[in-house]
């Protein structure tokens, strides 16, 4: 779990995780671009974004929000 707050015109850079990550917006508004597509959310609003896809934030104002990167606990368990 990490939170992050972003000054307009700032972004986080691309990235790729082997996990779903549940990003929440806390306070403003942010635009989150999962493979390619855009995709705005406002306070409370919130998006999932699914493992192993390309995806970045950007800030056309200021916000923050909760990162919650989703393990299952059980990648190569045999139960």
């Amino acid at each position: 779990i990490s939170v992050v707050a972003i000054d307009t015109g700032e972004a986080l850079a691309e990235k790729t995780s082997p996990f779903d990550t549940f990003l929440q917006i806390i306070d403003g508004k942010a635009e989150v671009i999962i493979d390619d597509t855009s995709h705005v959310l406002l306070t409370g609003a919130a998006i999932i974004v699914p493992a192993h896809t390309p995806n970045f934030v950007k800030a056309n104002e200021r916000f923050k929000m909760i990162a919650t990167v989703i393990k299952s606990g059980y990648e190569g368990s045999t139960i």
